[in-house]
């Protein structure tokens, strides 16, 4: 027989463990609603294997950070087979949820006709650029789907983070803020190189200011694609007493032709870091803009320092 509190054996029985009250509650973890719409990434530039495994680390990362999650991946300049356009991808997604609705429907569900965004589109790009934006937005128009358009991923902390990686793995920056340690090779001055025009490099300064505090060293944004832009700051910062510059890419890197970023360092004669690529904070922040735009609570993206 058993009592109130367990079996009448007297062994002993697993009890539930009860939450932790307070702040120091461990989350509940999150996971993507049911019915939410899909993140379609919208990558830009010339489709590549080398483009379409970056694209597949960033959604991989975003899935991994919200369970659950729909997402894809569409090409501003894809072929629609081995590589998809945005516009396919976009009208594939509406396709899929109209035959899921028709689907619930005729096995008796209850369910109400599918409304809202079909997608949530997150353009692939660190910093704005007006042309390619632009395409983007005509691409979600000519695809006749209901999508939502956010914001490119910057400025932002994570970029900072991101970029000062960047620039530690080339040996061109001390990867402890502490300093703690001298590199022989690091710069005593950055140039942060975007793609955009004034729009993006003004954009670039902010998380160029992030980076700075950083790294103790002057950082100065210029533009890869205006002509003598990044000449004109190499010689700025040498008059300002910087001897060594490096050459920082605020680029995730299938938006520009890396021939641009070895020739750019080539004229002002300093070494380049590698673009942002699939950084985890990529992934985070291309789904921290899919969340706002469907009003999704998650924990805040933050900075971290480079240990």
């Amino acid at each position: 027989m058993s009592t109130p509190t367990g079996p009448a054996s007297g062994l002993p029985v697993r009890m539930p463990r009860p939450r932790q009250p307070g702040r120091h509650r461990r989350p509940e973890p999150l996971v993507a609603p049911e019915g939410a719409p899909a993140l379609v990434l919208a990558v830009p530039g010339t489709p590549s294997s080398a483009t379409r495994s970056l694209a597949d680390e960033v959604v991989s990362i975003a899935r991994s950070e919200l369970p659950g999650l729909d997402a894809r991946i569409g090409y501003l300049d894809g072929d629609d087979q081995e590589f998809p356009s945005l516009q396919a991808v976009l009208a594939h997604a509406a396709e899929e949820r109209t035959a899921r609705f028709e689907q619930a429907r005729a096995a008796g569900a209850d369910v109400k006709e599918p409304d809202g965004p079909v997608a949530v589109v997150v353009p692939l790009l660190a910093g704005p650029d007006g042309s390619l934006l632009r395409r983007v937005r005509q691409a979600v128009m000519d695809s006749r789907v209901a999508a939502d358009l956010t914001d490119v991923l910057g400025p932002h902390p994570l970029l900072a983070e991101a970029l000062h990686v960047r620039l530690s793995e080339a040996g061109l920056a001390r990867a402890d803020r502490a300093r703690l340690f001298t590199v022989a090779t690091a710069a005593d001055g950055i140039i942060l190189a975007s793609v955009g025009g004034d729009e993006a490099v003004q954009a670039a300064g902010i998380t160029g200011m992030l980076l700075a505090a950083r790294l103790a060293v002057p950082v100065m944004a210029a533009a890869l694609d205006d002509e003598g832009s990044i000449a004109s700051v190499a010689e700025q910062l040498r008059g300002s007493g910087s001897q060594q510059l490096a050459l920082a890419p605020y680029l995730i890197g299938p938006e520009i032709d890396a021939g641009l970023v070895e020739a750019a360092a080539r004229e002002v004669g300093c070494s380049a870091a590698e673009p942002l690529g699939p950084y985890p904070a990529i992934g985070k922040l291309a789904l921290a803009k899919y969340t706002t735009a469907l009003g999704i609570t998650t924990p805040q993206a933050q900075g971290s320092p480079v240990r």
